[in-house]
């Protein structure tokens, strides 16, 4: 086991903070019952507990209590510590849901055949003195067998004042196979003669007013159809899972390691990157990522660091550079020295601020769960009354107690309250509207991600990755004289690996303009290129491209440029193109709007939801997007904290936010936000932070994020409805004797045929 259990600066000296990935939850119920029951646990100060991450973060206070006893706690409560590991808590869900499905097909299969005696029973296929043994022996595998799981997290719930439907389950269940066996005493004719014997007539006659078989039948059905809920819900989860694991192992997760052999040569390793240590040197090649912090000692290259600062252009890299973990080489091989590993780091210092974000992040109960926090409750104080009354209140009313009737009834009425198909009403509106968010390249990787997005009425955006492309493009070319500009920068950009000259060669393909050869091409780190045109009737020849700066440092007077100011202002990068000392033409360069940018934005505000830009880039550029897109609010040069407090500062204003973000940078605002979307390829540690997974690049994921999320909660509502047309009516049918145990079990599975109608209409499949 894997856990976290590192000493947090923020607090004092003796606090530490445990975190857990947690297997086995299905509702907000769960995640109260874990909290609950870690703040009452001694030496613990607080707890939070997160459904859709599956993380439990603990501080607790080492002196009073220690990791392994707080890991134990999940275990008493009927759930499961994964590991931290990414992978290795893949594989540990996987196994849960085998082993959900195993409980789900013993379960089963006694339903099955439970349902086939009964059938025959009816018809006088079956004889009752041997269904009812075999009956019993069902009802005990699938409430004490398959189910024992379930009864033992109703325990830990009802010893904490948490009654859920496992509670709700557990006293159904129960109360049906003690029926039944009460039943099966009277029926059986070997205990039926020892009880005439004793001289005992009026227990033997009460008793056979028990139905061994529909008692044992209701407890077999009520524990399968629990189980089957309970593996939806999980399965749910669990396809999620799979699908964002799938977006994840694209991403790198070793180092290649450079050491000197004894020979004096060089050998290269690669390495989990939690193996490299200061000092270590580490080889980047052409587009991979910088794997840890640290110092460039050999090579050049252009590195994007967008996904880190959220500056969107690359920026120039040579010796004695620093590169920070995550951002991406463009060009050259780079040689780096590892300089900040651990808690130093600039990824951990992220991981940090997730784990804070995590422990902050607004809660929301699912409507569902708000429903059975009222419910239950509800239901269990009907059932006391119910025996009340046909005990007490008919002892007072005609003298007599009707005990035989009254437990009936009770039982008749938590069977009919069982919410079964309540229970369900959410993951199967889940499966459908996932199922189709997926076919539209959105991940909801949970139940929350649906009840939470339905109820925003703020979205931040993140600018680099989002919504911009994220690269370099040519926007503006201004000829100062003749030959064009576009045609020479192209020309001598051609043999250079830059993003900014990729771009410009692009642009000139794209226009068709003749592009002439080039000899002697010269790349100057940080500044520019040069060459020679490779023409012998030419005459001229010699072309820079680069920087202002570095065509003045090249002797070349700048000062008709007075177009340059315009295109910075808009928050443009500016390359020069002069030939044989005298400037030709401009360039400007930037990171373009996505098509579908300003659709998105307008479709957010038609819905009622204004849209908000938090940028790690310069302001310019920022504002210069922000304008085109029809954004209003801007707040750019902010670091990842400052993001988590913007975030912070909207919902204590009372504000339901989603983030959408791609980078590292926007990792803990993802996590803080009470829904957090991430765009496109999107590094692993902003996937991870999410709540939602846009496959693509499209920005319009959101939006279709937003009305899946509002249609399925519609659906969800009309589940509900329906749930309560049959609850709502049998409860008091039930209460009233009028509606047996047995025909309260057909009416919930009416229920349940009802609920899975709605959700799949004409597209039910198994």
């Amino acid at each position: 086991m894997t856990v976290n259990d590192a000493t947090d600066r923020a607090e004092a000296p003796r606090t530490r903070r445990l975190q857990l990935k947690v297997g086995g939850m299905g509702c907000s119920f769960c995640s109260r019952t874990i909290e609950k029951a870690y703040r009452q646990t001694d030496g613990v100060l607080d707890a939070h507990v997160s459904l859709a991450h599956e993380e439990a973060l603990i501080e607790y206070d080492p002196r009073r209590a220690d990791a392994a006893t707080l890991r134990s706690i999940l275990a008493r409560l009927g759930y499961t510590a994964r590991d931290l590991d990414r992978v290795k808590a893949r594989e540990e869900q996987t196994e849960e849901l085998r082993l959900e499905r195993r409980r789900l097909i013993v379960a089963g299969i006694a339903a099955g055949i439970t349902a086939v005696l009964m059938v025959g029973m009816l018809f006088g296929i079956t004889e009752p003195w041997w269904c009812i043994p075999v009956l019993m022996v069902l009802a005990a595998a699938t409430v004490f067998g398959s189910g024992r799981h379930i009864l033992t997290m109703a325990y830990q719930s009802a010893r904490r004042g948490i009654l859920n439907q496992h509670v709700l389950l557990e006293i159904g269940a129960l109360g049906a196979f003690a029926g039944g066996v009460l039943g099966a005493v009277g029926e059986l004719s070997t205990a039926a003669a020892l009880i005439r014997s004793l001289g005992q007539a009026d227990v033997l006659a009460a008793l056979t007013a028990f139905p061994a078989a529909q008692f044992f039948s209701v407890a077999t059905f009520l524990a399968a159809y629990h189980l089957l809920s309970g593996y939806v819900a999980k399965l749910v989860q669990a396809r999620a899972s799979e699908a964002v694991a799938r977006l994840l192992d694209l991403q790198p997760a070793t180092a290649l390691v450079v050491t000197t052999t004894a020979g004096g040569g060089e050998d290269e390793k690669e390495v989990p990157v939690a193996d490299v240590r200061p000092g270590d040197r580490v080889r980047v090649h052409p587009g991979e990522r910088v794997p840890v912090d640290g110092r460039v000692i050999e090579g050049s290259s252009a590195v994007d660091e967008s996904l880190v600062s959220g500056e969107s252009l690359p920026v120039d890299k040579v010796a004695g550079s620093d590169v920070t973990g995550g951002s991406i080489n463009r060009s050259g091989s780079l040689l780096v020295e590892c300089t900040r590993v651990g808690e130093e780091s600039f990824l951990r210092t992220v991981a940090r601020a997730i784990d804070e974000a995590r422990a902050m992040k607004p809660g929301i109960l699912e409507l569902v769960d708000v429903v059975l926090a009222r419910y239950v409750p509800l239901v269990l104080l009907i059932g006391v009354a119910t025996f009340a009354g046909w005990t007490a209140g008919a002892w007072f009313l005609v003298g007599e107690p009707f005990f035989v009737r009254a437990v009936f009834a009770t039982l008749a009425v938590f069977v009919m309250g069982y919410p079964c198909a309540i229970g369900m009403a959410t993951p199967l509106a889940l499966i459908r509207g996932g199922g189709e968010a997926a076919r539209r390249g959105v991940l909801m990787r949970s139940g929350q991600a649906f009840a939470t997005l339905r109820s925003v009425d703020r979205v931040v955006f993140d600018k680099t990755g989002t919504l911009t492309c994220g690269k370099p493009a040519v926007t503006d070319v201004v000829e100062l004289a003749a030959p064009s500009a576009l045609a020479l920068a192209a020309a001598v950009e051609r043999h250079s690996e830059h993003p900014l000259a990729r771009a410009i060669v692009a642009r000139a393909g794209e226009t068709g303009v003749a592009i002439p050869p080039i000899r002697d091409f010269e790349s100057v780190a940080g500044g520019g290129v040069r060459g020679y045109l490779d023409d012998s009737a030419a005459r001229s020849g010699h072309i820079i491209a680069g920087s202002l700066r570095f065509l003045r440092e090249a002797g070349v007077p700048t000062n008709s440029a007075t177009a340059a100011s315009a295109l910075e202002a808009e928050g443009k990068t500016i390359v020069g193109v002069a030939t044989d000392g005298v400037l030709v033409g401009l360039i400007a360069l930037a990171d373009t709007v996505k098509p579908d940018a300003r659709r998105t934005i307008d479709a957010l505000a038609g819905r009622g939801v204004p849209s908000i830009m938090l940028s790690g880039d310069n302001r310019r550029a920022a504002e210069a997007v922000a304008r085109e897109v029809g954004i209003d609010s801007v707040t750019a040069e902010v670091r990842p904290e400052e993001k988590v407090e913007r975030i912070r500062s909207l919902q204590a204003a009372g504000h339901r936010v989603a983030m959408a973000g791609d980078g590292i940078n926007d990792a803990p605002a993802l996590m803080q936000a009470d829904a957090g979307i991430a765009v496109g390829a999107g590094t692993d540690i902003a996937i991870d932070s999410a709540d939602i997974v846009l496959t693509g690049e499209a920005l319009s994921g959101v939006v279709t994020a937003f009305d899946i999320a509002r249609s399925s909660y519609r659906k969800t509502v009309q589940n509900v409805v329906l749930a309560f047309a049959f609850n709502g009516l049998g409860v008091p049918l039930a209460a009233a004797g009028i509606l047996a145990p047995a025909w309260a079990m057909v009416a919930m599975v009416a229920s349940v045929s009802a609920v899975l109608g709605n959700s799949f209409g004409g597209r039910l499949r198994r």
